[in-house]
């Protein structure tokens, strides 16, 4: 019955103690085993699990498969090492790794970019409820001040209208923001008061709410007088609104939002 030696491989007829090629002691202490296909040149396997990382790897677009071909890519060649001369595809396991961790990279890149577009879509949608309330805000209080200075001026005939908001706070209780002029980010301020004569009552103001920090999307500004037109100037400034600020019209005030979206600019 043959055998096979120990160190080299070669066959070694029954009974044969040492080894007619390589001289080897079949009683010595036994070595690592030989493959006997190591032995006789057959070539060597193609790794199963490198051939799968690979393949896992080329569908790069799909998440569950680039992690599949990360873990059997790592697992191949530690078979190929444990195996080694047994089984080659080394090259093959490392390609399948590589665009396993692409894979990933770009999956965890698109979850980012989905993060980060979902954000900006709700700093943007908070950004405009913010400048439409604003925008409410200028509006709604320019009509309750100039409803104030006519209740002002009607109790103080001699005096006629005021350019100040706290004595039109401690006549009509108008709210504490409106009172410090700022409100939902825009200031409110009377501007030329005039009497109709010398040391006469004021009959005459004008009266702007404009952004409190000024922008391109910061909103329009907003300004009126004594006859309650309210008048828009979209570049924020409110002394383009008094000298050229467009009108309002009363549809367009009772609306509840969107005055610097509907009126032609």
């Amino acid at each position: 019955m043959t055998s096979f030696c120990l160190g080299c491989g070669n066959s070694r007829a029954e009974g044969e103690r040492f080894c007619g090629s390589c001289g080897r002691d079949a009683q010595a202490a036994a070595g690592p085993p030989i493959d006997p296909a190591v032995a006789f040149g057959l070539p060597p396997e193609t790794s199963g699990k490198a051939i799968f990382s690979l393949v896992c790897g080329i569908l790069i677009l799909f998440f569950p498969f680039s992690i599949c071909a990360v873990i059997f890519g790592y697992l191949a060649l530690w078979e190929i090492r444990k195996n080694r001369g047994r089984l080659n595809g080394r090259g093959l396991a490392i390609s399948g790794i590589v665009l396993g961790y692409l894979g990933l990279a770009f999956t965890i890149g698109l979850i980012g970019l989905g993060i980060y577009g979902g954000e900006k879509r709700m700093r943007e949608r908070s950004a405009s409820a913010s400048l439409i309330r604003g925008e409410n805000t200028a509006v709604t209080g320019l009509r309750t001040l100039n409803t104030a200075e006519i209740a002002y001026s009607q109790a103080h005939r001699d005096r006629g209208y005021t350019c100040s908001l706290a004595e039109l706070s401690g006549a009509w209780g108008i709210d504490a923001e409106l009172a410090r002029g700022k409100k939902n980010g825009y200031v409110f301020q009377f501007r030329r008061c005039m009497p109709a004569k010398l040391d006469g009552p004021i009959v005459k103001y004008d009266l702007v709410a404009y952004p409190e920090s000024p922008g391109s999307n910061s909103g329009p500004a907003y300004c009126s007088d004594q006859s309650d037109v309210i008048r828009r100037a979209q570049n924020g400034s409110a002394s383009d609104c008094v000298s050229s600020g467009i009108k309002l019209s009363e549809s367009e005030i009772t609306q509840p939002q969107g005055w610097s979206k509907t009126t032609p600019r």
